[in-house]
Formats: C-alpha cells, structure tokens, sequence
C-alpha cells in the first residue's frame, strides 16, 4: 500500500488514529480519558508558590493539582486561566502553561498576543498575501493570530470559518476566566480530531470500524510491546525505566569496519519514530556502538535532522563524558504501554 494514509479507529475501546506511510505505522495517537488531555483548558485556583523553583502549585477540578512553571506575581486564592501542556508521571502534578492557544487545523488564535502571523514554511507573496486579505475579513484585532502552513492550498471559505470558530472559542472561554471555584473549560482534542487538525499531508482518510484490523495497524501496535528495533544495518533496544528511556544500538553480525557507523546512522533515523509510537519522552539515554569520537559530529547532525520533523519537542543535550548521548523530550504523550494495560 503506497502513500500516506490516516486510519481512524479504536483499540481496546479506547479512541486511537493511525497515520501509515507507504503501510509503515508511523504515528499512532490512543486516548486515555483517565488524564487530562494536552490542550485541555481550566479555570484553576493559584494554591501555593514553590519555594527554590519560582514555580505555583494550582488547585484544579475534583482534586487534582497542575505545576505552572512561571508562577511570579500570582497569589494564592487567585484565579488563572490555564492550558494542560502534557501529561504527568504517577504521583505528580499536571504540567501547565498560562499562555492559552486555541488551535485548529488551519488557524491558532492567541489571547493576549495580538498581530498576525503567516507560517514561515509559506514562502510564495502571493499566497501570504492571499491570505492576509482572507484573515483580514474576518479578523478580531483583539486576539492574535497564526496562518498555518496548512493554510497554502486550501480553500479561503474553509481558513475563514476555521478563524472564525477559533475566535468565538476563544471569547467563550476568556468570559469564564474569573471565578472562586476551579472549572474545566475545555476538554482537550481527541485522537482522530488531532489526526485531522496536525496530519495535513495525508492523501486518503480511512474510518471504517475494523480498519485498524483490515490493514495491519492492530499487528504494528503489538510489535511496539517489545523493545527491539530492526534497524536493517543493526539492532536498536529502546527501554523505558522509571528514570529514563534507556536506548542500546548494537550492530549485530556485522564486524566490517564500517558496521558501527551505519549502525548508529540507522539508530539516528529510526530513534524519532521508535519514541513517537511507543509515546515515551523525559530524558532519553543513547549508547551507541563505540566509534571514533571524529564520528560523533556526524551521528549529532544526523539526530538533529532527524528530529527536525519530528512533532514532539525534543532538545538534543549532548555527549556525557562515558559517551552517551542524552535527550530531553517533552511528555507529550503517555506511554502506549501504560494506557493498553490500564484497559
């Protein structure tokens, strides 16, 4: 099966997207409705500031608690509007930020930041300008707003009404800002909504029941159980422990000279994805095969093109003095593992 298709199903009754390239299970999105969803908006109550960290403790609906990272100014008792950023680890609060984005497939509205910006990645004038003159009909200056890259090609009807939506969400949600009472504003997106607003690229839309079964998406997911990555010039084991997610590149049978640099290249091509699929972020640790430290800047170039498209934000730290290279990426995402046993 050739070219890029979205498969929208459920697995083990949880709502889940695929997204295939070529048939190759690339990302996979599963819900888990036990946690609050990135993207989620509350009305949350400041609780108190972190000594040593600068950061708030805030109080959110049915007893759950959230850790604003920027907490200077904020009192306790104090109502903030805020936004969920990515899921927390057992015991720990959910992370947050008070910079709200209202996002959509073509358009991102943005409280408190006026202005309007086209992405980058739309290079013609002429299609910036027709787009200008689209967002400028439609337009509230008292919010800020982002053209997509999606934005290019696709019908003006379509940009506007999605602007238009965004903004009316957006009034809808700062009108409740202020209260005495935490308050969940916004559920967040779920799977196949994400797959529709983030996977742009795709040329065919499959939302039968049973699809994930039909075209092999349910075997590629039980493969990801397992912590081996055929890498074709070698193997790759990606291990996630309670501290870290521990990576081990091995170059199996092959002793030519060469074997532990194409090795680590096919481990710099296959790390994002093998990360994305299993959901696994926080610090990633990488012991790659031992090569000449001459090697190492072409490896370090190879990992920053590989996640340059990467969607997750993923910050490439460095080499420590035992030759590991370490991660930080951001938890976006739970772990496939987590949410398939919690079922």
């Amino acid at each position: 099966m050739k070219g890029r298709t979205i498969v929208l199903d459920h697995v083990n009754g949880l709502e889940a997207a695929a997204y295939l390239v070529d048939g190759l299970l690339d990302d996979l999105l599963v819900d888990d409705t036990d946690a609050p969803r990135p993207g989620a908006i509350y009305r949350a109550i400041c609780d108190r500031p972190i000594k040593g960290q600068g950061g708030m403790m805030l109080r959110l609906p049915e007893g759950g608690t959230a850790f604003l990272r920027q907490g200077k100014g904020l009192s306790a008792g104090q109502a903030l509007l805020v936004q969920v950023t990515g899921y927390s680890e057992d015991g720990k609060a959910v992370p947050v930020t008070d910079r709200v984005l209202f996002k959509s497939r073509y358009a991102i509205v943005t409280p408190g930041k006026p202005g309007l910006n086209i992405s980058r990645q739309i290079v013609e004038e002429e299609v910036r300008d027709a787009l200008r003159a689209v967002a400028h009909e439609v337009h509230d200056d008292t919010y800020g707003l982002i053209l997509r890259s999606s934005c290019e090609g696709a019908d003006p009807s379509e940009i506007a009404e999605d602007i238009l939506a965004m903004q009316d969400m957006a009034s809808a949600v700062m009108a409740d800002a202020t209260g005495i009472t935490p308050e969940a504003l916004t559920e967040g997106d779920g799977p196949h909504t994400i797959a529709w607003r983030e996977w742009t690229g795709a040329a065919d839309v499959v939302t039968d029941d049973g699809s994930f079964e039909h075209m092999g998406v349910l075997d590629q997911i039980d493969a990801l159980d397992g912590a081996k990555v055929i890498l074709g010039e070698g193997t790759m084991y990606v291990e996630p422990t309670r501290a870290m997610v521990a990576v081990d590149v091995n170059t199996g049978s092959d002793t030519s000279q060469g074997a532990a640099l194409k090795a680590n290249l096919a481990a710099c091509r296959a790390l994002p994805r093998a990360l994305r699929l299993r959901g696994l972020g926080g610090q990633v640790s990488v012991d790659f095969v031992s090569m000449s430290k001459t090697h190492r800047k072409q490896v370090e170039q190879s990992l920053r093109a590989s996640f340059r498209n990467d969607p997750i934000e993923t910050s490439l730290v460095g080499w420590t003095p035992m030759g590991l290279f370490e991660l930080q990426r951001k938890r976006e995402r739970l772990p496939l593992a987590a949410i398939l046993r919690s079922v």
